[in-house]
């Protein structure tokens, strides 16, 4: 197949091409495309040199598949251009997740969803994660309410906070995204704030978990932190559920779900964390124990890289589940 990738030259396409790579995506000729200001620049895929090429450059190769990521504005822009081309669009910004039209899709959860659309969005990295554990544990005992807290890697931001997070350790002056230090320090403060005092990434969490479980009656609430980690996303998630269950069953339905890997043996340090899930593809769950404090709670420690399953490797999973119409 003929994939572009849009946005190559950001942290989120840069991911895509690895993971592309890694599962062997049958690319028969790989489209890169960027911004004005990266066109002509050496694209190195699978041993092969290919130049950044334009917007318009890019529609016109009219490729089978294209893999966004390069910001809301852009893709509301040119993704339903590429669509009119004949691409099928996969689209990581937050332009289209909202949208009743446009399925929102963890290939784990709601696959179905897709159902032929040709314009298909990924969900945002840290509800990607919580909702391929919640999935299954919402079908066996419906969830009444999830109370989130985030731990979010600088990562998730882009290359000019991870480049903050770099000069400040260092000890030097740099162009700063965050409006405090974010070496040795905790902001509870991921993107921007709202007229209800929520940030914008909070209220993702809100909006996106209900599109994807398909229930808009979950009550949900969030708290999103960025920390000065570069390995990936964690989160503490506290569920209320509608029904009874026995901690067996829900381990038993973790381990089970497809892409989730259940690391929870408390009396070795067995717990996921950032650094181990670095560079890897699966969703990690550990510290799987029952909230005492309320009938049928439960708490649960999940951890993922947010440019791989939160991100790249989501879309390219997408796109390989859809591979068969071409």
């Amino acid at each position: 197949m003929k994939v572009a990738v849009v946005g190559v030259t950001g942290l989120v396409g840069t991911e895509m091409l690895r993971v592309l790579s890694e599962m062997n995506f049958p690319v028969s000729e790989l489209v890169p495309v960027a911004s004005a200001r990266s066109v002509g620049k050496p694209i190195t895929y699978n041993g092969r040199t290919y130049k950044v090429v334009s917007m318009d450059d890019g529609i016109a190769a009219k490729p089978d598949i294209a893999l966004f990521s390069a910001g809301g504005s852009t893709s509301k822009a040119h993704a339903p251009r590429f669509v009119e081309a004949g691409s099928v669009v996969i689209d990581n910004s937050s332009a289209w997740r909202m949208d009743p039209a446009v399925p929102l899709v963890v290939p784990e959860v709601n696959m179905a969803a897709v159902n032929g659309s040709k314009l298909i969005a990924n969900p945002n990295c840290s509800t990607i994660q919580m909702v391929v554990p919640l999935a299954p544990l919402h079908k066996a005992f419906k969830i009444k309410r999830l109370v989130i807290s985030t731990y979010q890697s600088v990562t998730g931001t882009g290359k000019n906070a991870l480049d903050q997070l770099m000069d400040e350790r260092a000890g030097k002056e740099g162009e700063k995204v965050y409006p405090q230090v974010i070496d040795l320090n905790c902001l509870p403060h991921c993107d921007v704030f709202l007229e209800n005092d929520y940030t914008r990434e909070e209220m993702k969490l809100v909006h996106e978990t209900r599109k994807i479980l398909g229930d808009d009656s979950i009550a949900i609430t969030a708290t999103a932190v960025r920390v000065p980690v570069l390995g990936g996303h964690s989160e503490s998630v506290n569920i209320e559920f509608e029904r009874p269950f026995e901690l067996s069953k829900v381990r038993e339905l973790l381990r089970e779900t497809p892409g989730l890997v259940v690391m929870d043996e408390p009396v070795d340090n067995g717990y996921p964390t950032p650094r181990m899930a670095h560079n890897r593809n699966e969703v990690f769950v550990g510290r799987i124990r029952r909230d005492e404090s309320i009938q049928n709670g439960l708490n649960l420690w999940i951890v993922a890289d947010n440019l791989r399953k939160g991100a790249a490797t989501n879309a390219v999973q997408i796109a390989e589940k859809i591979s068969s119409r071409f």
